[in-house]
């Protein structure tokens, strides 16, 4: 199910940055990564469980390829 991953890339103002996939548009997570993510940009697949609920320091994430 693509709703329970997000794909996590680094922005180029060093943020990181969260596609939110949902179940029902006819592609894979992997499909939406390629489509979505910025070309040339290293993404990483995740389970949502591993990404933190607390926003608090949302800012402060940094992405580890």
């Amino acid at each position: 199910m693509n709703s329970k991953k997000r794909i996590l890339y680094q922005k180029e103002d060093g943020g990181v940055a969260i596609i939110v996939p949902t179940d029902n548009c006819g592609l894979t997570v992997e499909e939406i990564a390629k489509k979505d993510v910025p070309s040339g940009r290293p993404y990483k697949i995740v389970d949502v469980s591993d990404v933190p609920s607390d926003r608090t320091f949302r800012n402060a994430w940094e992405y580890q390829a």
